[in-house]
Formats: structure tokens, sequence, C-alpha cells
């Protein structure tokens, strides 16, 4: 094919300078026809064959249109590719060329479906505080020197394009729950409509159309902050395509190159500052206008925040006789009294509470990996009580962070003995009186040369013991005119009658 420099050039020699078709022929090595039809080409042309000649394919098309009407009745996943059918033509007798198999097989699906509006959207426009949309990514990130793959929750507000993102280690719906505390946290109210994918901690089932069965606790979650679950079409990310574009951009923006902190605390601190600090760039549909002047145009519209959503997810669990309960593989202890009880695990995204009757028994920080152990040693002191010799190798008191003068108290007290008992009684006071009253008396007993428990005691009990009344000022008006003497002497008449009386 000839290009329109070329053709032009051929123009220019003939018409303009007069040179013959045969001398243009030879020189640009063409044939004299093709010279001679360009000399009266004005227009590109256009090299397209109207209808590419099948001879091989001509016996069996009436085969293959019957295999596609067949098939186009079929669910979408049983039809079969213009590969298979290529095969399958193959053992009828084909001998011809895949290509103009699958050539047929696409002008025959463009000509029963008509024109496609596969990539044809309606733009669309949403009121301040309408709709707000959300979405999980995975993100590569260092944490404390240790590279791990975090979830981040993404959400955008759809009218000024305002985003806000935060990380956790998992993908959980105590994560989507806290995740919702932060955001309307950050954008300083609530909207009418929240967009979402069908992810489970979401949507239980999916029926016809529109229509889905919510999960109970997430209800409960838009009901505490009355806002409208839509949940989108199942492989229609454009429905929320604003927050599916943030998504690759966040990546690129916040994640590329390789980010590094301490904790996920450091992390979610950090990615609440960059969201403020990309709302200077321009809003894309009011250039004019940034998207922070927008979002502070859009904080009237949303719904004031009253109460943030205590976003927990309930377990029923039984207490080991060890005093643990076990959620994610990590075991968390219980108040020695409810081992074997039932008990409900309430996990957040941040900790773990242990509820029974009605109030809470126990707290704890929520520990992320497996096999972990924490422990409260508290929990296990009415064990001490009847066993004291597990203070020695118990785990719960093995790496027990006790201030320094304890610890030194109880290496000294452990080595006399019935040391063991002497110092669980002074932990059951402690816990009376106060951890800082025994650390105080402990700093008080190394100072001398005698440490016992006996000693220790007495400075707690010294240190806790009420303070003596107050001298009172009393007015002259209320005191004694005539104050009583001391008079021993009474008690002699006391020892003459007891005299008289034997």
């Amino acid at each position: 094919m000839l290009l329109m420099d070329m053709i032009a050039e051929i123009r220019r020699r003939h018409l303009v300078s007069k040179e013959s078709i045969s001398s243009i022929a030879r020189d640009l090595r063409l044939s004299r026809p093709t010279v001679r039809k360009h000399c009266r080409t004005q227009r590109e042309p256009v090299y397209r064959r109207e209808k590419q000649p099948t001879p091989r394919l001509g016996a069996f098309q009436e085969t293959l249109e019957n295999w596609l009407r067949t098939e186009r009745l079929l669910p979408k996943a049983q039809r079969r590719t213009a590969r298979r059918l290529f095969e399958g033509l193959q053992v009828e007798g084909y001998r011809g060329a895949y290509d103009s198999v699958q050539r047929f097989v696409r002008r025959w699906k463009a000509a029963k479906s008509g024109p496609s509006l596969a990539h044809a959207f309606v733009p669309l426009a949403f009121a301040p505080g309408e709709v707000c949309q959300f979405d999980w990514s995975h993100e590569h990130v260092e944490i404390n020197g240790v590279m791990q793959t975090i979830k981040v929750a993404h959400f955008r507000l759809t009218f000024s394009r305002q985003m806000f993102v935060v990380a956790y280690p998992r993908e959980t719906q105590e994560m989507v729950f806290d995740a919702h505390n932060r955001a309307f946290e950050f954008f300083g109210g609530v909207p009418e409509r929240m967009v979402y994918d069908n992810l489970k901690a979401v949507v239980e089932t999916i029926f016809t159309g529109k229509e889905r069965l919510f999960n109970r606790r997430f209800m409960v979650l838009a009901n505490h902050y009355l806002f409208e679950p839509v949940a989108c079409t199942p492989a229609s990310g454009w429905e929320k395509g604003q927050v599916e574009n943030q998504v690759g951009n966040i990546r690129e923006w916040l994640f590329t190159p390789l980010a590094r902190f301490v904790s996920f605390e450091a992390l979610n601190e950090w990615l609440a500052i960059r969201c403020r600090e990309l709302a200077a760039r321009r809003h894309p549909v009011t250039p004019e206008r940034s998207i922070a002047d927008c979002f502070t145009q859009e904080q009237l519209s949303l719904r004031t925040i009253r109460a943030a959503f205590d976003g927990y997810v309930e377990h029923m669990v039984r207490v080991s006789s060890t005093c643990l309960v076990m959620l994610d593989r990590n075991r968390y202890s219980v108040p020695a009294e409810y081992a074997g009880r039932a008990v409900s695990l309430r996990s957040t995204a941040t900790g773990v509470r242990i509820v029974a009757d009605g109030a809470v028994i126990a707290e704890h920080v929520r520990r992320f990996g497996r096999d972990i152990l924490v422990f409260d040693p508290w929990h296990y002191l009415p064990l001490l009580e009847r066993k004291p010799g597990a203070l020695r190798n118990g785990a719960p008191f093995r790496e027990w962070d006790l201030p320094i003068a304890i610890q030194l108290v109880r290496d000294r007290i452990l080595k006399q003995p019935r040391g063991d008992r002497g110092f669980v009684e002074l932990l059951i006071m402690a816990r009376e009186e106060g951890l800082e009253a025994l650390q105080v008396a402990c700093e008080l007993v190394l100072e001398g040369n005698v440490v016992t428990a006996a000693v220790v005691m007495n400075e707690m009990r010294r240190l806790t013991s009420p303070a003596p009344p107050v001298v009172l000022n009393i007015p002259d008006m209320l005191k004694l005119q005539r104050e009583p003497l001391a008079d021993c002497g009474r008690y002699d008449h006391l020892r003459e009658v007891s005299h008289v009386l034997h």
C-alpha cells in the first residue's frame, strides 16, 4: 500500500514537472498502471477488503451457523468459544484456517447482537451529601521492619470527590465497622446513601436485580447512622466508578515507592494527613474550585453524628480450664472464676472484650498473628491463693512486667522459706490497695537491711492507713469554761468499795 506522501510525489512529478509515467514508474520501482491510477488520486486510498473470501469454510458455514444458533440459547458459561467450534469443524472434515472460523463467528455474533454499548456510559451527577462509595484494596507496606500485605478501606464522597483511606491487617466485619466510624468522623457527618460491592460483611444473599439480604449486624450500623445501603450489580464496577478509580490512584500516590512505618497507628495518621493534602487538587467537574472547597460545601449537607457506633462482632465461646478464650488462633485470659463457663467475646478492630452476665469481665488489646498468648496476671490471682507454688513457673507470671523495685523484692522473698506464699499475700493486698502502694513499700524496704514479706506488708499498711484526724479550730463560744482536770485519786475510792464487798 502506497503512503499518501508517495502519491503526492507521483502527482507532483507528472502534473507539475511533466515527467512521463514510464520515468516515474522506473524511478519509484512501481508498475505503470499503479502510477497512472495514482495520478488521478486526490483522497487517501483505503485498502480494505469488503468481504474476506473463505473458500474452504463455505461448505461448513451452514453447520457452523446451526451450532451458533443452538448455543445462543444456552448460558454463557456453556457456549463454545471460536477455538472449540474450530476443533469441532475439524472433526467434521474442515481443513481451513482458524482465522476464517474466528472472523465468521465474530461477524455472526455482531449481526445478532446489534451495535455494542459495552463501553458507553451515562454521565452521573450527585447532590452534596447524597452518596458515598466504599471499596477495599490490598497494598504492600513495611510495618516495623516486616513486609506485609494490608487491606485498605476506601471512601469517596461523590459530589466533592473528597477521599478517606484507612489501613488494617485484614478485611473483616469489625474492620468495616471501625472504618465507617473513622470515615464519618473525618468527613464530619454521614451521607444519605452508601454504595458497596457485594462483600460478605455487608451482603448475605444476592437476589434478582437490586434486591439484597443485608447482614444483620451491618444493618445495625446502618440503623445507627441512618444511611441507606446500596449494593452494586455483581461484576459492575462502573456503578461505583469514582472509588474504583481512586483505588488505582491511591496505590500510585501513596504506596509507590514502598511505604515504611513503625505501626498501623502511624500509617493511618499519615494517610489521613495525605487525604487532606490531596484535597488541594482541582475538582474534575468544576476546575475553578478545589476539592477542599467543594468538600466544605458538602459538609453542610451531611447528617450530624450523635455518637460513634460500637462496632464489635460477637462470638459465644467457652472459657478453658486454663482461663483462656480463643479468637483467630490467639488466646486471651479471663478471670479464673469464669473457667468452664460460656461467655461472650466481642472483637473490634483494636480490642477484645469478654462479657458475662451483662458486664465486661476482661479487656485486651487485639493481637494479629497466630498462637499468641495474651495474659493478665491478675486474672490468676485467686488460683495463687490456693496454689502459691505456681508463682514460680506459671506462664502468666514469667513475663509479668512489674516495676523494678517489686521485681527485686520478689526475687529476694522467693529465696526465703514459704516466700512464694508471702509474696502472694503482698499481691492480694496490692489488688485492693493498688500496685503503686506496693511499689513504694518495696522501694522503702530496699533502703534497709531486712527484706521480708512481713516488713513490706507493714510498710504498705502504714502507707495506706487512714490519715490522722485533722485538728479542728473550735470557736470560743463552743469551748468549755471549766475544763475537767485529771484526778487519779478518784480510783482510790473504788479500791475501798471493792474491799468492803469482799
